[in-house]
């Protein structure tokens, strides 16, 4: 019974079929496409029926479930069933040779939506990944955290967690390995300068925020929003209509270094300074197009949008479609690039998962941006080179250069539609 536990596990990580379908199936002797025999305890053939479509599919892993049983039979040490599945369907998204597309593993899956929440445990950092390079950066160090406590910079480059070295394919199983019990400690070596910083961290519980606000002057309010993940939409509307209330005319929303996340949330997000319209919208490869829309019903401010080469994705969506719709000026430099969005889907019945790119996504003019990223109205200089430290500011202080002019546009803007 062996090989039906083998090929059962296979099913249940790929395959969801209906309560008819017999697992013997892949493995039985002489099937003809709609039945297949499996040998029953006292010896004899038994048959099962299988719908056709189903035992098809079922044959496409027979050489799975056969490499399987060599590695059992063969392999010069006891081998884990779970991690050779795992393996196989890590290498199946793998073998797309897209970035955007892969498996989650059921801890891995669990941890994804943890982090989506804004609590768990670890150090508190936040990475951005450079996929043609593979080089991750921290583009965010949590105040308060252990990783701000053991002087982890932004712009850091984090190189090897424990014996891991860290790359655009190991990210995850090196943030897996960074995440543990409070009080335990990790070893982590960081990049700064061509110098390596080799730290051991102590793990606590982090709670993440998703923005911070504040008025700047008396006409002008600033948002700084760090991720689209739950509830960010929710707490951007709540931010915007504080300061509304408190007198502002004009909001700089700072998308800096923002990797994205979930696309509702940057609908939202632009729902409330925009009209009935299109936002944003998909391409899928069937050439259908699905459009996202705004409702009528907006808050009646001028708009500027920071951005710069780490801002992506849904960050990309929200400064693209206020750029075009909302006469927003966007200051920064050219973002990112990640004109592609993907569907993050339950695989199977013990937990795991897979993130899948299944469209390509256009400004409301049918700007591309994949590849490309958003230009803005007004370029801005990096206040560092490669290789150099990236300096940091207080949230609001007007030390920071791009802030200061985007102050500085944002009240022109407003000097300009006086009534």
């Amino acid at each position: 019974m062996k090989k039906v536990k083998l090929v059962a596990l296979i099913l249940v990580a790929v395959l969801t079929l209906s309560s008819c379908t017999n697992l013997t199936a892949l493995m039985g002797r002489g099937a003809s496409g709609t039945a297949a025999s499996s040998s029953a305890s006292d010896g004899t053939e038994e048959m099962v029926s299988v719908p056709k479509k189903e035992y098809e599919a079922l044959k496409k892993l027979e050489t799975t479930a056969q490499l399987m049983q060599l590695v059992e039979e063969n392999f010069y040490r006891d081998a884990s069933e779970e991690t050779m599945l795992d393996g196989a369907s890590r290498g199946m998204l793998q073998a797309l040779e897209d970035p955007y597309t892969f498996y989650y593993s059921p801890q891995e899956f669990s941890a994804l939506w943890e982090d989506d929440k804004g609590e768990y445990e670890g150090i508190g950092i936040q990475i951005s990944t450079n996929y043609e390079t593979g080089v991750c950066s921290i583009v965010r160090v949590f105040d308060p955290s252990p990783a701000m406590d053991a002087g982890v910079r932004k712009g850091d480059i984090l190189y090897q967690v424990e014996d891991i070295i860290v790359n655009a394919l190991t990210l995850q199983q090196a943030v897996d390995t960074m995440r543990g019990a409070p009080g335990t400690f990790v070893k982590v070596v960081f990049k700064r300068d061509g110098k390596e910083l080799p730290m051991t961290i102590e793990r606590k519980k982090i709670t993440t925020n998703r923005l911070e606000r504040k008025m700047l002057t008396d006409t002008v309010g600033l948002i700084s929003l760090y991720q689209f993940a739950e509830n960010s939409g929710e707490q951007f509307k709540a931010a915007t209509e504080e300061l509304v209330s408190l007198g502002a005319k004009g909001i700089i929303i700072d998308l800096r270094d923002n990797p994205g996340g979930w696309v509702d949330d940057a609908v939202a997000i632009g729902d409330l300074f925009l009209d009935k319209g299109i936002l944003s919208y998909l391409q899928y490869k069937n050439g259908e197009r699905e459009n996202y829309y705004t409702k009528n019903g907006k808050y009646n401010v001028q708009l500027v949008i920071m951005v710069n080469g780490q801002s992506a994705s849904s960050s990309e969506i929200l400064a693209g479609g206020l750029q075009e719709r909302a006469g927003a000026t966007v200051v920064g430099t050219q973002s990112f690039g990640k004109g592609v969005v993907q569907a993050v889907l339950p695989v199977g019945r013990e937990g795991a998962g897979a993130q899948i790119t299944v469209a390509q996504y256009f400004t409301p003019n049918g700007k591309e941006v994949h590849g490309i990223g958003i230009t803005p109205d007004v370029v801005l200089e990096e206040s560092a080179t490669e290789g150099e430290e990236q300096p940091l500011y207080q949230f609001g202080s007007l030390d920071d250069p791009w802030l200061k002019r985007a102050l500085e546009i944002m009240e022109d803007k407003l000097s300009k539609n006086q009534p």
